[in-house]
């Protein structure tokens, strides 16, 4: 492991030229990709934001808001005012959940969604998407995680 001393030397070595230079045009071309405008319009009413952070997932009873099993830890994608898309490794069961995502303070803000969507990406993990229904308490703000 490097510390930060080691760090901010190796920061203070020359570029290597050449092989430099390759890393950083073989980026570029992967960044320009993956964030260049697709041309297409946006069909979506709802700007959506980047939302790359960890948040928990609940199943809900047959009530539609008392948690009935373990969660499950996913990894954000995007976040808008009507729902949030997500990834995870296996497929989920249930399509009424809570959300459960982390403020700034540490608190938890929980959300009942409906996942009414799912696709399997190539890399072996499931992509899902669903709509915000309301708010709901959160199984983790109870357990004080």
């Amino acid at each position: 492991m490097l510390s930060l001393a080691s760090h901010a030397r190796l920061e203070l070595l020359p570029d290597h030229g050449a092989e430099i230079d390759q890393v950083r045009a073989q980026l570029w071309g992967l960044l320009s990709t993956l964030y260049s405008p697709s041309g297409a319009p946006e069909r979506r009413g709802e700007s959506r934001y980047p939302f790359p952070y960890l948040f928990h997932l609940h199943p809900v009873g047959d009530d539609g808001l008392t948690p009935c099993g373990p969660g499950i830890v996913v990894a954000g994608k995007h976040i808008s005012a009507r729902g949030l898309d997500f990834y995870h490794p296996h497929r989920l069961p249930y399509r009424r959940m809570i959300a459960s995502l982390e403020s700034g303070s540490g608190q938890w803000c929980g959300f009942l969604i409906d996942v009414n969507w799912c696709r399997f990406t190539r890399h072996g993990w499931y992509e899902s998407g669903g709509r915000f229904l309301q708010c709901a308490p959160s199984p983790l703000e109870a357990a004080n995680v």
